[in-house]
């Protein structure tokens, strides 16, 4: 045999081996696509053209859920208060809400007894994150002066510093709840809807034929749908679950019976520890879950459906420009995330409406009969914060509220009736609260009524928990 005819040989055989694997990886690439479970938000393909790098997925949503962190980090130091001024506390808080930190430890949520969290500092999660960047940047006409959304939360941040664990009895503010409650509105609800599921979705903005930023392995339209998934808070395989499991996960074992059974629901890659990235439940995705619970309402599972459904119409465009279709696709399944995430945000202020009549009930029952109300006066504070924050952040979306919210706004006032039937109305120049006469407590529990009807009229809402 001629050496030009070994030479041959050798190239055939070579070129037999490459074709031989190549075609065992195009199998398993195969294997992979088909075992890729379309119930769980992970494993989308990278179909960037051009992508050299070495991420095998497209999926990244990570600095949505270091926000989430950071929010339930702030609304567990927003009620270390002592009852003094506190700056070091005051520092503490600004930087988790305004800063940038390296290193920040997780305060919440963190290993409590069987449930075991994988991460313990929030740049394990992403880094160079904050809250302030992404609150919404418009006026609060729920409190005075006029406050854009950050500035409402650096007054509360202060205010909260200062109050003995957190809460004010005499003009009835519970800050952490207030501070939670809006932020997932401010931040998480407006980012959403009125941010990556609005605005990004346009043909102009970030392109699905190009990278989201250089060196990317995602396109403008996968990031951008992957964000908006982030800021709802569930779980990626929360399709696979039931809203009871969903919401026990968030509950860390205090909810389930036995409390092993969080981690169980939450451990989906079975390693023994919630990952935060993608195995917990947060503040939207709990409370859609906590109406759901119940039986009347599918908001977990209608709003989670419709970002998978969307991200698939993503993938099948195989990293081209989405056609005029295909936006409209999406934009469909962005009506009816946004139009449910705004039902979950009215279906919690309904409650707690509620929740604030019944304690003014009983608050008049106890001081009619000379009794001690101290302990029932800390549940109605608590109660109106979480109905004033998420009413202020059902005004935080993508439609201007108008009447209704002026309405709702001026139900609920700038905090409630206290026992001496005085409430704030204003805050000076000097940030302090003014406080008059003017609303009853009994005419005040009579707005939790017409808060109620409002709700159910205008946003359609079918749970109606704490119905009056």
């Amino acid at each position: 045999m001629s050496p030009a005819i070994k030479m041959s040989s050798k190239a055939l055989n070579a070129r037999i081996l490459r074709l031989s694997a190549i075609g065992s990886i195009a199998v398993l690439m195969s294997a992979c696509g088909s075992s890729k479970d379309a119930n769980v938000y992970s494993d989308y393909p990278i179909t960037l053209s051009g992508y050299s790098g070495s991420k095998s997925t497209s999926v990244s949503y990570t600095g949505q859920m270091a926000r989430h962190v950071l929010h339930d980090s702030l609304k567990s130091l927003a009620g270390k208060g002592s009852g003094q001024k506190d700056p070091a506390l005051k520092a503490k808080m600004l930087s988790y809400y305004k800063n940038k930190d390296k290193n920040r430890p997780i305060i919440a949520p963190k290993t409590k007894g069987t449930f075991k969290v994988l991460q313990n500092n929030v740049d394990q999660i992403s880094k160079g994150k904050n809250l302030i960047g992404k609150t919404y940047k418009g006026t609060i006409s729920g409190m005075p002066n006029g406050m854009t959304g950050s500035e409402l939360v650096l007054f509360w941040i202060d205010k909260a510093s200062e109050a003995n664990k957190g809460v004010d009895l005499q003009r009835g503010y519970n800050y952490p709840q207030l501070i939670s409650k809006f932020i997932m509105g401010a931040v998480s609800y407006n980012q959403a809807v009125d941010n990556y599921l609005d605005e990004k979705l346009s043909a102009k903005k970030k392109p699905n034929d190009k990278p989201y930023k250089k060196g990317a392995p995602y396109t403008g339209k996968e990031h951008s749908w992957d964000e908006a998934f982030g800021y709802f808070g569930a779980p990626a395989h929360a399709m696979k679950l039931t809203p009871k499991q969903v919401y026990e996960i968030a509950k860390m074992g205090k909810k389930s019976k036995p409390p092993q059974n969080a981690l169980k629901y939450a451990d989906y890659n079975k390693d023994g520890k919630v990952d935060l990235k993608t195995e917990m439940t947060f503040g939207p995705a709990y409370y859609a879950a906590g109406s759901d619970k119940g039986g009347k309402t599918k908001y977990l599972h209608t709003i989670t459906k419709a970002y998978l459904d969307g991200r698939q119409v993503i993938v099948n465009a195989k990293g081209k420009k989405l056609s005029e279709k295909q936006r409209k696709s999406l934009k469909n399944y962005a009506k009816i995330i946004a139009t449910n995430w705004q039902q979950v945000l009215a279906e919690a202020a309904h409650k707690y409406a509620g929740s604030v009549h019944g304690d003014i009930k009983k608050l008049m029952i106890i001081t009619g009969a000379n009794g001690d109300t101290s302990k029932q006066l800390k549940k109605y504070v608590k109660h109106w914060g979480e109905l004033k924050g998420f009413a202020l952040a059902l005004q935080t979306g993508k439609n201007n509220l108008g009447a209704v919210g002026a309405k709702l706004n001026q139900l609920i006032g700038y905090s409630p009736v206290m026992l001496d039937n005085k409430q704030v109305t204003d805050i000076d120049r000097s940030g302090n609260y003014v406080r008059s006469s003017g609303v009853t407590l009994v005419q005040y529990q009579a707005n939790m009524v017409a808060i109620q009807k409002l709700l159910k009229s205008i946003f359609k809402i079918k749970g109606l928990a704490k119905k009056i």
